[in-house]
Parts: C-alpha cells; sequence; structure tokens
C-alpha cells in the first residue's frame, strides 16, 4: 500500500515545495511620499558615455548627491522613438505615436501644438493616438494616465505636451520653451514635466555639444526647482537604431547616492521607462489610476561606489554590453543550430553501424577510434551554452573585435569542459558521460542563479535589458538548459538505487529545481517553475519502470495544477502593485481585459517560432529523435527499456520544456535550450548501448532478489544500473575492450532447475536466471571465448577440478516492465 500511494504523497511534497518557493516574496514596503513637486525632464537619446564633468557639469553634480541607473526605453514600437518614448512616459505603459514611418524608423512630422488660451494647449491628433493604442496595439494603453492622476500638470516644449496631455488632448499648463524665470511655471502644479532637447547621431562632437546645451537647460531647471522637490532626469528614447540603455538620475529627498531600481526589474541599477510615471504619484502619495501601470514605482537602494567615475562607469559598460550581446547572440545561435544539424547526420551512419552482428554478414563496425570522437564532439556540444553563459565571466565586450574574442574564450571553455567530462572517474561506463554533462550543466546555471544570475543579463545567452522583458532571474535559455540538466541528473542519479526510491531521488532532486527556479530571490519564474513540475511529475510517475497510464499521467497533471493554482492564490491575496505576471493576467481576466495578455502571449509566440534560431535546434533535434533514434536501429528504444530513469528524465524534459515555452510566450526557444544539451547526450547513451547490444553477462552467485539483484537498481546486478554502467560493466566506445567474458559457471550436472516462485520476484520486475539454473542459450548461433584480459574479476568462479564446460546466458540488458 504505501509503494502505491509514494507517487502521490511525493507529488503533494513537490507541491508544497513549488507553492513554497514561489508565495515567498522579498518585501517590498509600500511607497512613502517624499515631495510636494516632481519634475521630470527629459533628454532623448542621452545616454551614460555622453556624462562627464566637463561637458555636463550639471547632471554630474546631481548624479553625485543623487540615485543613478541605466533606464530601459522600451515601448510599444521598436525602436523607441522620442514621441513614442513621451507617450509612454504619459501612459506608464508600453504606447506608440500612429501614424506612417519608415522601416525601422521614426516619424519624421512633428507633433501638434495648439495654444488657444495662451495657458493650456490642445493636441488634436490625440483622440486617434488613444484610438490606436486601445484598439490596434496589445497592451491596451491608455496614454494621458500619468496626467489623470494629478489635479494639474505643466508641460514646457513640443515633447512634453505629449506626455501630459490627458486623453481628450488637453494640457493644463503649457509653454513651447522654457521662460526666463521658470520658478512660477515649475510651482503652479505638483507635476511638472520639461523636454531639454535630444542627443542624436554616432559624431562624438556632435553629441558633446547636444548634451551641454541639454545641460544648461538643466541647470535653470534645477535652480527654479519648487522647495522639497524631486527631479527625474531620463534619457527618454532611442533615436535610431539599434536601441540602447540610456541615463536616469533620481535627486531629491530620499534619493541620496543609490542605485535606481523597481520591482518591474528587480536588479539594481536598472529602471525602466514606464517605471518613471509610478514614481512620480507614488512620491506625490497620489493613488494609483484604476487600471495599473505596467510599470512599478522606483526606490533608491544603497551599494553604490563612492567615487562617481567608479559608478558611473557600471552603467556605462552595461550599455556596451548589451549592445555588443545584441550583435553576437544571433550569431552564436544560428552558429550552434548549424553545428548540432551537421553532427547529428554525421552521427547517423554510426548509429547504423554501432551494433554488433554475431553472423557471419552484417555492416562492418566504425572504428573505435572514430567512436571515440564522435562521442567527445558529442560532449562539447552538450557543453556549448554552458561554457558560453561562463564566457560572460570574461569582459570579452571591451575589446576591439568582441565578437572573435566571445568565440574564443566559448571555445576554450568548451575544451576545458569536455576534457573535464572525459577523465572524469567513470566515463567508461554507458551513463558516466551522461551525468557528468547534466551535472555540470545544473551546477554552472544553478550557482549563477544563486550568486544574482550576473551571467545572465547582458549575456549571449542570457536576456538583454535592451529587450525590457526580464531583468533578473532565468532567462528563456537559462530555462531550458537548466530544467534539462537538473532532469537529466534526477535521471542518472535515480537509476543508481533500488527501484522503489527512483521517485523519491527525481522528486528530492527535481523539488530543488522547482525551488530555484520559482522563488522570487532567485529564478523569478513562476511560469517555469509550474512547467517543471509538470516535467517532475511525468517523470517521478515512470522512474520506476512501465508506461505512463492514465492514473500516473492524472497524478502528474494535478501537481502542475495544484503548484498553479496554489502560487494564483497567494498571488491575488496580495496589493494589486504587488501582484507578478500571474496575478496581473489573473486580474486582467476578472476585469475583461485578459484578451490583451492572450493576444500578446499568442503574438510573441509567433514571433519567436519564425524568427529564433532555437526553433531550429528543437526542430533538428525532435526530428533526429523521432526519425533515428527511435528507430529499431538508433538505440534509444534499447536504452529506454534498460534504463527507465533515464527514460523518464528525458520525458519530463520534454513535457517541460514544451508546456514552459507555451506559457511564457517563448515558443521552441526553452525545447531549444534544453534540446541543445539532451539531444547530443541521447545519441551518446544510445551509441554505447548499441555497442554492447550483443554483450553477454552472467549474474554472480549467492545473491537473491531481496538484495536487489535482477532488477535494473543500481545495487547488487551485474545489469545496466549497476552504478550507470552498461550490460558489461564498462560502457566505453565501440571495440575498447569492455566485453565480460561469456564463459558461463561449470555446469551442474544431476541437479534439476529451480523454478521460481512468486516469493522470489514481484510483478513489475523482470525474472533473471538463478545461480542454480541451467544456462540457456543465445539467440546467435556462435559465441567467441572471452580473453582473460577482459575478465572481471569479481565475476570469477572457481572452476571445478575437471575441464569447465562453456555455457552462454543471456544478456541482463532486459528492459523493465
Amino acid at each position: 500500500m504505501l509503494r502505491r500511494l509514494a507517487p502521490a504523497l511525493l507529488t503533494v511534497l513537490v507541491v508544497a515545495l513549488g507553492v513554497t518557493a514561489l508565495a515567498a516574496r522579498p518585501p517590498q514596503g509600500t511607497p512613502q511620499r517624499t515631495a510636494d513637486f516632481v519634475v521630470l525632464a527629459g533628454i532623448a537619446g542621452l545616454r551614460w558615455e555622453d556624462v562627464d564633468p566637463q561637458t555636463t557639469p550639471t547632471l554630474w553634480r546631481m548624479a553625485q548627491d543623487g540615485s543613478i541607473g541605466s533606464l530601459s526605453v522600451r515601448s510599444a514600437h521598436r525602436p523607441t522613438c522620442p514621441v513614442d518614448g513621451w507617450l509612454t512616459l504619459g501612459a506608464g505603459s508600453f504606447a506608440a505615436w500612429n501614424g506612417s514611418r519608415p522601416a525601422g524608423g521614426c516619424p519624421s512630422a512633428g507633433v501638434a501644438v495648439e495654444q488657444p488660451d495662451g495657458i493650456g494647449a490642445n493636441l488634436p491628433d490625440q483622440e486617434s493616438v488613444v484610438q490606436y493604442n486601445q484598439q490596434r496595439l496589445p497592451w491596451g494603453t491608455l496614454p494621458g494616465s500619468l496626467s489623470e492622476s494629478v489635479r494639474c500638470s505643466v508641460a514646457i516644449g513640443p515633447g512634453a505636451a505629449v506626455a501630459a496631455a490627458r486623453p481628450f488632448g488637453r494640457v493644463d499648463r503649457y509653454a513651447s520653451g522654457l521662460p526666463a524665470d521658470p520658478r512660477t511655471l515649475l510651482g503652479s502644479c505638483v507635476l511638472s514635466i520639461v523636454d531639454l532637447g535630444t542627443v542624436d547621431g554616432e559624431d562624438p562632437t556632435a553629441r558633446a555639444e547636444a548634451a551641454r546645451v541639454a545641460d544648461a537647460q538643466l541647470a535653470r531647471v534645477l535652480a527654479a526647482r519648487p522647495p522639497r522637490s524631486l527631479v527625474l532626469v531620463a534619457g527618454i528614447s532611442d533615436t535610431a537604431q539599434p536601441s540602447r540603455l540610456h541615463v536616469a538620475v533620481a535627486d531629491g529627498p530620499g534619493w541620496e547616492r543609490g542605485w535606481l531600481t523597481s520591482a518591474s526589474t528587480g536588479r539594481d541599477g536598472y529602471l525602466q521607462l514606464v517605471d518613471l510615471a509610478p514614481t512620480a504619484l507614488a512620491a506625490l502619495g497620489r493613488p494609483m489610476p484604476e487600471r495599473l501601470f505596467i510599470g512599478r514605482p522606483a526606490v533608491s537602494t544603497g551599494g553604490r561606489p563612492a567615487d562617481l567615475t567608479e559608478a558611473i562607469n557600471a552603467p556605462a559598460d552595461a550599455d556596451r554590453e548589451a549592445a555588443a550581446q545584441r550583435n553576437v547572440s544571433g550569431r552564436f545561435f544560428t552558429l550552434l543550430a548549424g553545428l548540432q544539424v551537421l553532427l547529428a547526420l554525421a552521427v547517423l551512419p554510426l548509429l547504423r553501424r554501432a551494433r554488433p552482428h554475431a553472423g557471419p554478414s552484417g555492416p562492418t563496425p566504425a572504428p573505435a577510434r572514430v567512436v571515440a570522437v564522435a562521442e567527445l564532439l558529442l560532449v562539447a556540444a552538450a557543453l556549448t551554452v554552458p561554457a558560453a553563459l561562463l564566457a560572460d565571466a570574461v569582459p570579452w565586450w571591451r575589446g576591439e573585435h568582441p565578437a572573435w574574442i566571445f568565440a574564443g574564450v566559448t571555445a576554450s571553455l568548451v575544451v576545458a569542459g569536455t576534457a573535464a567530462v572525459r577523465f572524469v572517474p567513470g566515463y567508461a561506463a554507458t551513463l558516466g558521460p551522461f551525468g557528468a554533462v547534466a551535472g555540470l550543466t545544473t551546477l554552472v546555471v544553478g550557482l549563477d542563479v544563486l550568486t544574482g544570475a550576473r551571467l545572465q543579463l547582458n549575456g549571449v545567452v542570457g536576456y538583454s535589458a535592451l529587450q525590457g522583458g526580464r531583468y533578473a532571474g532565468l532567462g528563456t535559455v537559462g530555462l531550458g538548459v537548466f530544467l534539462a540538466g537538473a532532469l537529466l541528473s534526477a535521471g542518472w542519479l535515480a537509476q543508481r538505487v533500488h527501484r522503489r526510491w527512483r521517485p523519491a531521488v527525481m522528486v528530492a532532486v527535481g523539488g530543488l529545481a522547482v525551488v530555484v527556479v520559482g522563488s522570487p530571490y532567485l529564478g523569478s519564474d513562476p511560469v517555469g517553475a509550474i512547467a517543471l513540475t509538470a516535467g517532475l511529475s511525468v517523470a517521478a510517475a515512470i522512474s520506476a519502470g512501465g508506461w505512463l497510464t492514465i492514473s500516473r499521467l492524472a497524478w502528474a497533471t494535478m501537481a502542475a495544477l495544484a503548484v498553479g493554482i496554489g502560487f494564483a492564490v497567494v498571488e491575488l491575496r496580495r496589493p494589486a502593485a504587488e501582484r507578478g505576471s500571474l496575478g496581473r493576467f489573473l486580474s486582467a481576466v476578472g476585469d475583461g481585459t485578459g484578451g490583451f495578455t492572450v493576444h500578446r502571449s499568442s503574438t510573441e509566440n509567433f514571433e519567436t517560432l519564425v524568427n529564433s534560431p532555437l526553433t531550429v535546434l528543437a526542430l533538428a533535434g525532435g526530428l533526429l529523435v523521432w526519425f533515428a533514434l527511435l528507430q529499431p536501429w538508433g538505440g534509444l528504444t534499447r536504452l529506454f527499456g534498460i534504463y527507465p530513469a533515464v527514460r523518464a528524465a528525458l520525458a519530463g524534459t520534454a513535457v517541460a520544456a514544451v508546456l514552459g515555452g507555451l506559457l511564457d510566450g517563448a515558443a521552441l526557444d526553452i525545447a531549444g535550450a534544453a534540446a541543445a544539451v539532451v539531444v547530443p547526450m541521447a545519441a551518446l547513451a544510445s551509441l554505447r548501448v548499441l555497442g554492447h547490444a550483443a554483450d553477454r553477462t552472467r549474474p554472480g552467485g549467492g545473491r537473491s532478489r531481496d538484495d536487489g539483484a535482477g532488477d535494473d537498481s543500481g545495487f547488487g546486478g551485474n545489469g545496466p544500473a549497476g552504478g550507470g554502467d552498461g550490460p558489461t560493466g564498462g560502457g566505453g566506445p565501440l571495440g575498447a575492450g569492455h566485453p565480460r567474458p561469456i564463459s558461463g559457471p561449470p555446469a551442474m550436472v544431476g541437479r534439476p532447475p529451480t523454478p521460481a516462485t512468486p516469493a522470489d520476484q514481484t510483478p513489475d520486475e523482470p525474472a533473471e536466471p538463478t545461480p542454480d539454473a541451467p544456462a540457456a542459450p543465445p539467440a546467435a548461433p556462435a559465441q567467441r571465448p572471452a580473453e582473460p584480459s577482459e575478465a572481471d574479476p569479481s565475476d570469477t568462479v572457481p572452476p571445478p577440478s575437471g575441464p569447465p564446460r562453456q555455457a552462454t546466458r543471456s544478456s541482463t540488458e532486459v528492459a523493465a516492465p
């Protein structure tokens, strides 16, 4: 009874771990009112490389006294043109200006601003802009939400008018330029928005001159600022392709000498453009609008270097890294997909020739050296993505040729990792490389997550702050590689224990992975944690052997649903401003606006499916598995039969990767990242299993089923799971001389065979001849005698006084039922 209840009990444990990890969230606190006035000053295109004591002395002093950060200016249009940036600032959500624009460019016409009364202004195009954002774009943004949340607002300059215009186009107070004495105008309303100009182009001299002019205007604003005011300076937008990170500075009470951050980024020193509107309202102590902003209020955190030059170098360096990452990432994944496809094609003939034939005819086995080289190439292919992640520990983006430097560092790490796997103890075992690569992959990604995911931010195989999708935790590629490594490690470890303990091992290792993925302190990916829970439940259900029955599938599905429902309940109980992505989606479903999120997710899935090179990796891996490895000559079905825990791990990985991609809007990207690790290892293990398909072994004397002999557990047998080895105890390359002797024990003349009894075996374990049973003749008509050097001393049986009689036995490579 306990054995039948164990899967359900383990599922409850996974659910408890998952919900606990997902429910725990760092305390954020309620933003307190810190100012009576807020001034938002925007300079389109301003980057940290434009800021220095000589060119921008005012901004330099402001950064010295206040808090600074890198600003991601993502909007509803790529690139974020100045008019898009100003509109997004005033909306607090991703927005874009309608009208014609060249491909990848910005609208050529300026914004029409009418001043009918000399006090305020009117934007005649605002109504069409609101309709465009509400009906044509997937965000459901309402332009003018910021100005609607205060009684009165001031706009200085045409860009500021776009940000301050209410949804019907009215600007409360407006001036086309900064007055000679702006003190009265800035003090007339609690919220003032100022357009300080644009810094564009790539010519350093022109950029420096534009920054100097904007800095002089900023000096006048600071001189006229109202008492107890917060001044926010932001590089409000891009000015051309490609996108860059921009300046963000906050100066006022409570914002002294720190890093800017927000709950939307979760990382010190990073802020989004959509965070500025809720920051202004929070500083003024005003309530958020009914339709919540996408952004979250910014806060100031400690840890900034005392030296301002050193502090500014950090966001400037992050901008350079993000720009280099964008140029290198696409080429890296395209090259990786191409190389893995070529390697798969090269492995096919080796698979066809891997299985030895006992008869007089058959394909000639590939040379052992060729197979050994192919195995090392498969190991190197599986380690490429973890090596690329580690490569970001080296500042390759600072060099003159960053792409070549990154390629060199990654190649060196791949060679080092492959050598480490090759010389690790147990490499000769059938599952030796499988376990080593899985463990190394999990270790690399896990340590990065535990130390703040610094290698993934702006990393080639991580995520870019320029995209504005994620700033902390596990990215798409990291999630795919980590869940694959964790489940494969769990399967490898589970194969080494008795079958009744395999679900427990699976849950123990996989449960830790669920915590790492879902915890807001670590992976910060609740959707990934739910997908991993589903995959883990499937893996635990079939890890002891057998098929994925309806009942097993049912409790596996219930485990994933329980984690999702549990986290949803916890999310909905939080204040609206503190909810995560799942909580916001459920709230949107409740108020009837969830269709925007569904439409946006489906659009992202389609665009990613069509444009991502990881789709090629996923599809190529699936084709190799289906049309080669799962064929009778492919070896994977034999591997599954011998190592049910490995089969379970691979099945769980497939479920988690596909489900995570669909729920996260990543299409096949997560599956492609997982396939980059899983498929080469599956091909390598299949090669080794096929190489030992004709081996014959015999059980040692005196062992019974009570100690696990005869099943495929890791203890007490010569079988496949005996420490992860193959049927011969050494699963190295073909022709490496691993087969055990085929000569059986001496024949027991005159002694009848002892039949197995129900007490000797359980229904779900395969029967195995006992040492006293007569040897069963093999299927092959002829066997060669084993050489003495191939014999395993542990299997040596003292010969009788007379000449021994040769006997053969079937291989203990038996499939678990």
